[in-house]
């Protein structure tokens, strides 16, 4: 269970990169596709409002997922690292060049200037996608031997089942940042953005609808043993799950209800990723498993440790700034944004220097994880272990966040 639980961390971290930087991608291809003019002009500065605030903190999760993978699971790592060097590297430029859009924007001197950023803003934000589809894909596809740089730079990730997921990561993209998008549009009371970005959100579910279709039919045929993976076992209730998901999504974006869709949209996402790992299981690289890709004990054990007390600090900050975002106190169209009430001695001064029941109970579970993945060697021992840090992230995590967010309308 120890040499799998990074893995899941991983796994999580990729589900949360792909709905919240997969939206952020999506938002700068629905501005390539804003056409001329004013109302042109009004979509553009709407996905580029709507994300500024939050787009550096969607990329955490990729920063994360890196790093936990080449502590844990080196021999993989070095094995898609060197393989997939190509596709990664164009991944990096148009994260690069999409980041560097942001910071220039904003001192654009004329029109012609802000048009250049954002195309290549656009640009950007197309070829990032399919270039980590792509390399998801080859991975998917056993294209990847074990070994440094064993497998071909070119084919290893141009090859149909990794084309057609790069083209379906694209759509994912452009399908999030349409509905999110809308929602934003919505609260904003904007309703002319409302219904361009509600045809938008329609068109692009039936378009990653018909591409994932479009996808089994190339998996069955270019990977076979993937596409029995697909359609088996826990993997095809998850398949199932995901387009129930999504056909949810459409109904409540075609309702206008868009808050909901917003995080129907996500699960269906979440429950494609999910699926692939479903599939794979417990196989990373042909030849290799997870047992066989995980790194000695005392690391997993002390990434398992890093990874659940740095949550305690990581997922309060992203609730304060994301729901911050979702109220419309950043990223407004020239607000000034509201100040937050003081919480008192709540947060951490709650945690660290109030003896209050929750911090007792956050210390003594952090103990008793820590023990007994250290002291025990047993899989149950180890399996309380892990639960023990759970519970100590979620008790933290309560203690952490202030109350005003859950006073304040």
């Amino acid at each position: 269970m120890l040499d799998a639980l990074p893995l899941v961390f991983v796994l999580i971290g990729l589900v949360l990169y792909a709905v919240l930087a997969g939206a952020d991608f999506g938002a700068g291809m629905w501005q390539l596709m804003s056409g001329p003019g004013e109302r042109g002009a009004q979509i553009r500065d709407h996905c580029h409002h709507s994300m500024g605030p939050v787009w550096e903190a969607n990329h955490v999760w990729l920063i994360f997922v890196l790093t936990v993978l080449w502590t844990t699971y080196p021999v993989f790592f070095g094995s898609v690292a060197s393989t997939l060097a190509v596709a990664l590297f164009i991944a990096a430029l148009g994260i690069i060049l999409r980041g560097a859009s942001y910071a220039l924007r904003s001192g654009a001197r004329s029109t012609r200037e802000l048009v250049t950023i954002d195309g290549m803003s656009a640009v950007a934000s197309l070829v990032t996608p399919f270039a980590l589809g792509a390399a998801a894909g080859g991975i998917a596809a056993e294209r990847v031997p074990v070994g440094n740089a064993a497998g071909n730079l070119i084919t290893s990730w141009l090859n149909p089942t990794s084309i057609m997921i790069g083209l379906l990561l694209v759509a994912f993209s452009a399908y999030l940042a349409a509905v999110y998008l809308a929602a934003d549009a919505a609260r904003r009371g904007e309703p002319d953005l409302v219904e361009a970005f509600r045809v938008r959100a329609l068109g692009a579910g039936a378009a990653a609808g018909g591409l994932a279709l479009a996808g089994l039919i190339v998996v069955h045929a270019d990977d076979h043993p993937l596409y029995t993976g697909l359609v088996h076992g826990a993997a095809l209730a998850v398949l199932i799950l995901s387009v129930v998901a999504g056909t949810t999504t459409m109904g409540l974006n075609a309702t206008r209800r868009f808050e909901l869709a917003r995080y129907t949209a996500a699960l269906a996402v979440a429950l494609v990723v999910a699926d692939w790992a479903f599939a794979r299981w417990p196989t990373l690289l042909p030849g290799l498993t997870v047992d066989q890709a995980a790194a000695p004990h005392d690391t997993m054990v002390a990434v398992v440790i890093a990874v659940l007390a740095g949550a305690v600090l990581l997922f309060p900050a992203l609730a304060v700034l994301f729901t911050l975002t979702l109220r419309g106190r950043l990223g407004t169209h020239g607000g000034e944004a509201e100040p937050v009430a003081p919480a008192g001695q709540t947060g951490v001064a709650q945690l660290l220097l109030g003896p209050t029941l929750g911090a007792r109970v956050a210390v003594a579970l952090l103990i008793v994880g820590i023990g007994l993945l250290n002291a025990a060697d047993a899989p149950w021992a180890h399996a309380i272990g892990v639960v023990s840090l759970f519970g100590f992230i979620v008790v933290a995590f309560a203690a952490l966040v202030p109350r005003a967010l859950a006073e304040d309308a």
